[in-house]
């Protein structure tokens, strides 16, 4: 059963350039990750429909940033994919250019979900996020996706890893296991990201985002 905080979850507006950006009036929770870590499947999982979020057949392509509206000032911003993408130099450097600067500069910006593929976290790209993030000191929250594909014992053993790396480097940041084959992960991220949209607006001054 899809969790209330993405019951009425919609499109909302996509974009290519910082000016292009909406207006930072509401909270925004961002989703990042390696091209093919599962992204756009741990946000379909999450919001509990098949084709939410576009799954590319080519990782990578999609150069825009998706901003989907869960509730009155409330979004999830989906960010580009990084790595692998087979794209002009010029292109790839106006992705750097637009995440970075969206991460650090945006003020409504709460924090990240980190989508890693549990098979291979920590990638140089994904530390990469992690330091242009960490500059804000805002949250973040490490998906392990794919957690199928390993058994349950070394998927354990990949998630203690991950968080003591994170708790040595990144105290800032948290991990959890997911896999949006078996639904699994679910309520642990939702239970979650509803408390970073709540404390976001408590800390705006309440509900009166727009």
């Amino acid at each position: 059963m899809t969790h209330p905080l993405f019951r009425h979850a919609e499109f909302y507006i996509t974009v290519n350039q910082l000016q292009g950006l909406p207006p930072a009036t509401g909270i925004e929770v961002a989703f990042a990750g390696r091209s093919n870590a599962g992204k756009s499947s741990a946000i379909n999982t999450l919001v509990g429909r098949t084709r939410f979020a576009f799954v590319s057949k080519m990782p990578g392509r999609t150069q825009h940033i998706n901003f989907f509206k869960l509730a009155e000032g409330r979004f999830m911003v989906d960010l580009p994919g990084y790595g692998y993408a087979q794209v002009p130099q010029a292109i790839r450097e106006h992705w750097v250019h637009l995440l970075s600067s969206y991460l650090k500069t945006r003020q409504s910006l709460y924090g990240m979900v980190l989508i890693m593929d549990i098979r291979h976290p920590l990638t140089k790209l994904d530390l990469q996020m992690l330091d242009w993030f960490s500059q804000t000191g805002k949250p973040v929250h490490v998906l392990l996706t794919k957690a199928d594909k390993l058994s349950k014992t070394r998927a354990r053993e990949v998630l203690n890893e991950v968080r003591q790396f994170l708790s040595a480097n990144y105290p800032h940041c948290t991990a959890q296991t997911f896999s949006s084959l078996k639904v699994e992960g679910v309520d642990e991220a939702s239970e979650l990201l509803q408390g970073w949209f709540d404390a976001g607006q408590a800390a705006a001054g309440g509900g009166e985002q727009q």
